[in-house]
């Protein structure tokens, strides 16, 4: 197995030592896992205790292994590194977990921190970086390269965007009918209003209907006045 070869080039290391940080792997690249395990090897006070090239295979080496840090591929080829990742974490609470990717979309970052990460690092970054990341994770920080950070910071700073209300799917001839509903005019007096038949007036309506989410005319021009007036208590479903 690829975690017995590094252990037999580095016969007098020992991964229980309480000196050393314990790192699993778990990436689908085989050139990009052999880096990284050659890497952690390499370090005076890390050890590679296992490099898993799927979800799978780390849902079942890494709670046998305990180590204390993992390098986690985000987008994995079957079950993804933000779901292996939140099953580990139900598994061992207190694994430290640090995503790495070639992405740069917020969402994903998010979704990540949300399943348990404690950090996020772009693979293109040098030795070094990977390197400062685990032991930043080891003394309780949550290293972010400075792009990674700066996104999340600028994610905070835009203002939220409301969701559109239900009244901005109506069409114009909807929403102007729904007006002169609100009024109390009944479909005959809305068609002599704007000019076209009641049943043509009773088709916007029924269009009204469905696109609100309500059964009568007195729901309708309720949801229409409080969108005009936030006081006005909500009357669907009475009649």
């Amino acid at each position: 197995m690829h975690e017995t070869r590094l252990t037999q080039s580095l016969p007098s290391r020992n991964p229980n030592s309480s000196l050393m940080t314990k790192v699993a792997i778990v990436e689908d690249s085989t050139t990009f896992r052999q880096y990284l395990a050659d890497l952690i090897s390499a370090a005076p006070d890390l050890a590679c205790v296992c490099a898993c090239g799927s979800a799978e295979e780390a849902l079942v080496e890494i709670p046998s292994k305990r180590p204390d840090v993992v390098l986690m591929d985000i987008h994995l080829s079957g079950e993804s590194g933000i779901a292996c990742t939140a099953r580990l974490r139900e598994k061992m609470p207190d694994l430290q977990i640090i995503m790495l990717t070639v992405y740069k979309d917020i969402k994903t970052i998010f979704e990540a921190l949300k399943a348990g990460a404690c950090g996020y690092v772009l693979k293109r970054a040098d030795e070094k970086e990977i390197l400062l990341a685990i032991a930043e994770v080891r003394a309780g920080g949550a290293p972010m390269t400075s792009e990674i950070a700066r996104m999340v910071v600028r994610s905070f700073l835009e203002p939220p965007t409301s969701p559109p209300s239900e009244t901005e799917r109506l069409s114009a001839r909807e929403m102007e009918i729904l007006a002169i509903l609100a009024e109390g005019l009944s479909n005959k007096e809305i068609g002599a209003r704007l000019r076209i038949s009641s049943a043509t007036v009773r088709t916007h309506l029924m269009h009204v209907y469905e696109k609100l989410h309500v059964r009568c005319r007195t729901e309708a021009a309720g949801k229409y006045l409080r969108q005009l007036h936030p006081a006005v208590p909500d009357i669907q479903g009475r009649r």
